[in-house]
C-alpha cells in the first residue's frame, strides 16, 4: 500500500504597491472566518487558514492523500483559499522562503505562545519570519519513524538544494540560494541530528532540549526530520516553500519515496551508514549556499560531486518506491528541469531582467498568483 503524504506551506502577505510584507494576517483571518465559513463546520484542510509566528504570514495545509496528482490539486486549492483571502484585503501572496524586500518582520502574531517565544529567544525569534514547506509521510510506528529519520538524514541537503527559493533578503542578494535555511538554523533545536538509534534515544534527546530551554514545548523541536506530535507521520522540515506547486509535489514525492526506502532498509536490518553531525551541517551549508548551481556532498562517499549527479543518486536509491507510487516519471522530468534552474535561479533571473529587487517581488507575486488562478491546473502536473 502506498503511504499517504500531506503538505504544509507558509506564505507571505505582500503589498503589491510597496512590495513589502504587511502584518495583516489577524485581520485577513478574521475576515476569512467571518465571511468565508471559518471553523463553524467541518472543513477540508485546503479550505482553512492559520496564523504563523509573524503577522505577515499565512499557513495552509492539505489533507493526507496517496496520489501525487491529488496532492497537487490540494496544494492549488489551499493556495486559492489563501490567495482569495489576501485579495479581499487588498494584498497578495508570495511563495518564497524569506522576505526579499524588508518590512516589519518583527510584528508577532497575537498568541501567547508566539510572544513567549520572542521573549525567550530574542533576536533569533524576531528575525525568524521564514517560510518553509513541511512534508508529512505516514508511518506504522514510532520505531519505524525513528529508523527512517536516522537513515534519510544524509539525503536531506539534496532537498534543500532542490527547493532553494530565498536568495534575496533586505533588498539585496544574500549570496545564498536558500538564505531561509541559514536563518532557520539559528534556532537551538533546529538542524540535522545525530542518529538517535531508538525511540528511547529520540525521546531522551527531546527531553534534554525541553529541559534546558532550547525548546519551549514539543512543537519547537525543529529537527530537520521529526516525529509529528499530532499525526502518525515523519515530518520533513528542511525545504523552502516553492513558488510553483509542481515543484512542491516533486519534493513531496521524493520525501515519500525516501521514507518508504528507508523503512524497507530498516525492516531488512540493513547496516546503518554513520554520519557525524558536523558532516551533515557542512552538507546543509553547501546546499543552502549553492542550491543546484554547484557541487553537493554525495551521501554515498561524502565527496563533493556535481549537483546533478547527487540528485540522480537520490532518485536511483529510491527508484523502486517512486515506481510503485506512480511517481517516477513525474520526478524524473521535474528533476531534469531543476538542474537548469530552481526557485533561487528564477528569482535571480527576475533581478537580471528588471535590475531591482522590487522586480523580484513583482515576479514572485505574479507567479504565486498564477499558481492558483489558472483554470487548467491539471496542465501544471509534472
Amino acid at each position: 500500500m502506498v503511504r499517504t503524504l500531506g503538505m504544509e506551506e507558509e506564505l507571505l502577505l505582500l503589498d503589491p504597491a510597496t512590495r513589502r510584507v504587511v502584518p495583516a494576517a489577524p485581520s485577513v483571518l478574521k475576515e476569512f472566518r467571518e465571511h468565508g465559513g471559518g471553523r463553524q463546520r467541518a472543513r477540508a484542510a485546503t479550505d482553512d487558514l492559520d496564523q504563523e509566528l509573524f503577522r505577515h504570514q499565512l499557513e495552509t495545509r492539505t489533507d493526507p492523500v496517496a496520489s501525487a496528482d491529488d496532492a497537487f490539486e490540494q496544494l492549488v486549492a489551499a493556495r486559492r483559499t489563501a490567495g482569495e483571502a489576501a485579495r479581499a484585503a487588498g494584498l497578495a501572496l508570495g511563495a518564497g522562503g524569506i522576505v526579499p524586500f524588508g518590512g516589519d518582520r518583527s510584528s508577532v502574531s497575537p498568541h501567547d505562545r508566539y510572544r513567549a517565544m520572542v521573549d525567550t529567544f530574542g533576536e533569533i525569534a524576531r528575525t525568524g519570519g521564514t517560510c518553509g514547506m513541511h512534508v508529512h509521510v505516514d508511518i506504522a510506528s514510532d520505531e519505524e519513524g525513528v529508523a527512517v529519520i536516522d537513515r534519510i538524514a544524509p539525503w536531506l541537503p539534496t532537498l534543500v538544494a532542490l527547493s532553494a527559493n530565498s536568495p534575496y533578503v533586505d533588498g539585496r542578494d544574500s549570496g545564498y540560494a536558500s538564505w531561509r535555511a541559514q536563518v532557520w538554523a539559528r534556532w537551538p533545536s533546529a538542524g540535522p541530528t545525530e542518529q538517535f538509534g531508538s525511540v528511547e534515544g529520540y525521546r531522551e534527546t527531546c527531553r534534554m532540549l525541553l529541559e534546558t530551554g532550547a525548546a519551549r514545548d514539543p512543537g519547537m523541536l525543529y529537527f530537520d526530520a521529526r516525529l509529528s506530535q499530532a499525526h502518525p507521520t515523519v515530518e520533513v522540515r528542511v525545504c523552502d516553500v516553492t513558488t510553483d506547486p509542481a515543484d512542491a509535489v516533486t519534493v513531496g514525492a521524493l520525501v515519500r519515496a525516501l521514507v518508504e526506502t528507508a523503512a524497507r532498509a530498516w525492516a531488512r536490518d540493513e547496516p546503518l551508514p554513520r554520519w557525524r553531525a558536523e558532516a551533515l551541517r557542512a552538507a546543509h551549508w553547501r546546499a543552502s549556499r549553492y542550491g543546484m548551481a554547484d557541487s553537493l556532498v554525495h551521501p554515498a562517499n561524502g565527496e563533493l560531486r556535481p549537483a546533478a549527479e547527487v540528485l540522480a543518486g537520490l532518485v536511483a536509491w529510491i527508484e523502486p518506491a517512486l515506481r510503485e507510487a506512480g511517481d517516477l516519471e513525474r520526478v524524473s522530468s521535474a528533476t531534469e528541469r531543476a538542474i537548469s534552474g530552481n526557485g533561487a535561479a528564477r528569482q535571480r533571473a527576475a533581478y537580471e531582467r528588471t535590475g531591482d529587487v522590487q522586480g523580484v517581488v513583482d515576479d514572485l507575486i505574479a507567479r504565486t498568483e498564477a499558481s492558483w488562478r489558472r483554470d487548467d491546473s491539471a496542465s501544471r502536473r509534472a
